[in-house]
């Protein structure tokens, strides 16, 4: 068979794109011409779909977990694979882009190969090429846009709000967009999204009376075909955020809700019916088992980036479920044939956002100049210099989680330290500058305060036992996310298989056993607690970087983990 040279080249992309070695060259700007093109797939149907993007308006490093583990029924099942075992279960070849793009492997160097990943300039470009061949698509938003950046929480958002309009999202939910206060989520839509963009959540209702807050989904057509959208916000909300900021509203799963409203939407003609999910990725998987009548659910919160969608069987079927990574790195391209009132075909694509491949889209970056602008100076502060890869992600610790630990218990001259598991926040590279930005993205919320208090060492232990408990309850429903809590100072042992209450053991400080009734000084920050004051943690860990002027390598404070051995989720 004769090919064109282009044909040639355009087969070469597709190779790279799927993660197929090219001899260990950078791909040459001929080649890359075609790793965003699609193949033709004969869908009708097209949804692209970005979650957790985290207010990262610019390109940024950031490293996927080398630790994700699954125990009971999620063991050595996506979303918990890391490193090689990852690449085995999907196909794609070591030392690749694909390679780096989903793992943590060899980050330091492949990220000084391919450079920074996302931005909302290279984005839009990547969101106006694929609308370009797949016509009619719309965008959708998994949430947690809002939240993750300086200028995200200097502006209320309206930075992220402006930027997802240019960007051309259609619709999205909403997760750490709830940690603004009701109010501001409330304004937000009447006056800027008003006839542009659609904020859906079906299980979001009136503490009151139960009426529906927000619109619980959205029929469009597309290339002639009706197709519904369900928004699901981030169930456990008024838990894992402070309760206050919305007070009057309820959340939850709401299974028995979602299931009527998907009835209702197949009444009214609906062909294709799409969740739009901020449940967390190992929530979908047991939803889609017992809803009946979704054809695919668009996932976030867990960060998971997932190269391919799994298919979970139910009573009328099966479902596809998928998540979308994290901080701009990933634009999902869903596809659906859907012929005789029925979708016979899905088709799901993956793209990792390399910003070194895409030109930056013009409008973009003047739009998010403009909202810069006011702070750049502040935030280009230099603050130290990094001698090792600052990153957070994780199931148990990260390394820049524990210079937040450590900043904690030397300012505040604290015994132990926890500081939340957060999973955004972007990664520093060995000799690179720290500055006032970087600190921002680790830490900035609507609740930073830093406090100080004595704990028994009985209440130490039910505190990691209830966390522990939140990331490995046997049912995912009593999973409410987030990672574990990270922990300066003590010294302990988890066995996630085991239940809540014997999980934590060997609880050492100095090399002392804790004693169940003695006090120790504790420092931690992000209180849910109404009324909770005190230094920002930002305040915090910019005195502790001033100080020191060089971060060297931290010393890991990981709990020695129990009955993990073998585990695919740990590489």
């Amino acid at each position: 068979m004769n090919i064109t040279r282009r044909e040639f080249l355009q087969l070469l992309a597709v190779a790279a794109a799927y993660g197929l070695p090219l001899g260990g060259r950078p791909l040459a700007a001929d080649t890359t011409e075609g790793f965003y093109d699609l193949p033709k797939t004969g869908g009708n149907v097209t949804l692209l779909h970005f979650t957790d993007t985290h207010a990262q308006l610019l390109p940024i490093y950031f490293r996927e977990p080398d630790v994700n583990l699954g125990v009971n029924e999620a063991y050595g099942k996506p979303p918990h694979l890391v490193g090689e075992a990852l690449l085995r279960h999907f196909k794609i070849e070591p030392k690749t882009r694909l390679a780096h793009a989903f793992t943590s492997l060899d980050f330091e160097n492949a990220a000084r190969m391919y450079g920074k990943v996302g931005g909302f300039a290279h984005l839009a470009a990547l969101v106006k090429r694929v609308r370009a061949q797949r016509p009619g698509a719309l965008l959708l938003d998994g949430g947690d846009s809002w939240q993750g950046s300086a200028t995200s929480l200097w502006t209320k958002a309206q930075d992220m709000v402006d930027a997802n309009k240019l960007l051309g999202v259609d619709i999205m939910t909403g997760h750490w967009e709830f940690t603004y206060g009701a109010a501001r989520v409330q304004e937000a839509i009447k006056k800027d999204f008003a006839g542009k963009l659609e904020f859906i959540a079906q299980n979001v209702k009136t503490e009151d009376f139960g009426d529906p807050v927000f619109k619980s989904y959205v029929m469009r057509e597309i290339n002639g075909v009706p197709v519904a959208v369900i928004g699901q916000a981030f169930p456990y909300t008024p838990i894992a955020n402070p309760r206050y900021f919305v007070a009057e509203w309820t959340f939850g799963i709401q299974e028995e809700n979602l299931q009527k409203t998907v009835s209702e939407v197949r009444a009214k003609g609906a062909q294709a019916v799409v969740l739009l999910s901020h449940n967390g990725m190992d929530v979908d998987l047991k939803l889609a088992s017992r809803v009946t009548g979704i054809d695919a659910i668009l996932g976030g919160h867990t960060h998971d980036a997932v190269p391919e969608p799994v298919v979970v069987k139910n009573a009328a079927g099966g479902t596809l479920v998928t998540n979308a990574g994290s901080n701009g790195k990933f634009l999902a391209v869903l596809e659906l044939d859907v012929r005789g009132g029925a979708v016979k075909g899905r088709h799901y694509r993956l793209l990792p956002v390399f910003s070194n491949l895409i030109e930056p889209d013009q409008e973009m970056t003047a739009l998010i100049s403009r909202h810069r602008a006011p702070y750049e100076k502040k935030l280009k502060e230099k603050l130290a210099v990094s001698e090792a890869l600052l990153y957070r992600r994780g199931n148990f610790t990260g390394t820049f989680d524990q210079v937040i630990l450590d900043a904690l218990m030397a300012i505040k001259d604290a015994e132990i330290a926890f500081t939340p598991g957060f999973r955004w926040g972007t990664t520093i590279l060995p000799r690179q500058t720290i500055t006032l930005e970087h600190v921002m993205d680790q830490t900035a919320i609507t609740y930073p305060y830093t406090t100080v208090n004595a704990l028994t060492g009985e209440t130490i232990k039910n505190i990691l036992e209830d966390i522990c408990d939140n990331l490995f309850n046997p049912d995912p429903y009593y999973q409410q996310g987030g990672d574990m809590v990270r922990v300066g100072g003590l010294q302990f042992t988890c066995e996630p298989a085991q239940r809540i209450g014997k999980r934590i053991g060997n609880m050492m400080l100095k090399g002392k056993p804790i004693e169940a009734q003695k006090k120790y000084k504790v420092a931690s920050w992000a209180p849910v607690a109404e009324g909770a004051s005190g230094e920002p943690i930002w305040d915090v860990v910019v005195r502790y970087l001033r100080d020191q002027k060089v971060i060297r390598p931290p010393r890991l404070n990981r709990p020695r983990l129990i009955g993990v051995k073998g585990n695919p989720g740990i590489a």
